[in-house]
């Protein structure tokens, strides 16, 4: 079972995997960079050495690179467009030394242009910026469920599903699970009933096997709300029911799952909420 949390980078990469190990994570997930803002150093061979060495230390766990909030690959303007394609270009050539093998990020807000144009400047994006980056030929990127917001896009399985096959490289292009996410999107995983439908639905749509990394967030807001407010587990509208389907579903058991709840820190949350989730995977195995 690899189960983490997202870590903070701060004072170096490498710390991020002290952190995890504070908490017993076995998964992981960073940013590689101020996810803030749009310039970032590369990253120095001293950096690669002393986070390939912790990485090592820690074992052979999963770590996934969350791009950063800014790109936005379906936006309407040329100037946001570029950017974000240069930026996610940038992601790839970092996380490739890095040898992390996943980058998840959020498909974007088509800004009231439409769906079908939105989809359509996403995957051109992507692969905009698998062309400027041929030498990072590694990663994998992941796009995310979102609660669908405004004009977010990824709110619904099959605008992910239009993304990749849009592409012309959708083997480099996987799928990343938020449960705060799709439960505010509409997909009931509260209860055994929804949940099987919305596995359902993503094999029937995506396919499992494209599943490649999960954010286990209980939502603060009800189903279908549109609204991506994370709770820690158990205190939101998913419940200990729908945790423990998660935790318990075999088909999803070797799937990294990492938390993206509030935290101090000192780390505490993190570990009141990856105790609940063992749990949860113990009572009912």
């Amino acid at each position: 079972m690899f189960l983490g949390a997202h870590m903070s980078v701060s004072g170096g990469l490498h710390l991020a995997i002290e952190r995890i190990r504070q908490v017993q994570g076995t998964a992981l997930q960073i940013f590689s960079r101020n996810q803030r803002q749009w310039q970032a150093k590369p990253i120095s061979p001293e950096e690669v050495r002393l986070f390939r060495e912790a990485w090592q230390e820690w074992g052979s766990y999963p770590i996934a690179v969350h791009a950063s909030y800014l790109i936005n690959l379906a936006s309407a303007k040329e100037e946001g467009c570029r950017k974000g394609v240069k930026a996610l270009a940038a992601e790839l050539v970092r996380t490739q030394a890095l040898a992390i093998p996943h980058i998840v990020i959020h498909p974007g807000s088509h800004g009231g242009s439409g769906v079908e144009q939105g989809v359509a400047r996403v995957a051109e994006s992507l692969d905009q910026a698998f062309a400027l980056a041929p030498e990072a030929e590694r990663p994998m990127i992941l796009l995310e469920t979102t609660a669908g917001q405004g004009t977010a896009l990824g709110a619904c399985f099959e605008e992910l599903a239009a993304i990749r096959a849009a592409s012309r490289n959708p083997e480099r292009l996987g799928v990343c699970l938020d449960t705060c996410h799709i439960f505010a999107a509409g997909y009931d995983i509260a209860n055994q009933q929804g949940f099987a439908k919305t596995l359902a639905d993503f094999e029937r749509t995506i396919g499992l096997k494209h599943l490649r990394f999960i954010h286990v967030n209980d939502s603060k807001k009800p189903l279908a709300s549109r609204l991506d407010r994370h709770a820690h587990i158990g205190q939101g509208e998913i419940g200990l029911e729908g945790f423990g389907l998660l935790m318990t579903e075999r088909g999803l058991a070797h799937i990294p799952k990492t938390l993206e709840t509030p935290k101090g820190d000192d780390l505490a949350e993190d570990r009141e909420n990856l105790r609940v989730l063992r749990e949860l995977a113990e009572d009912q195995s």
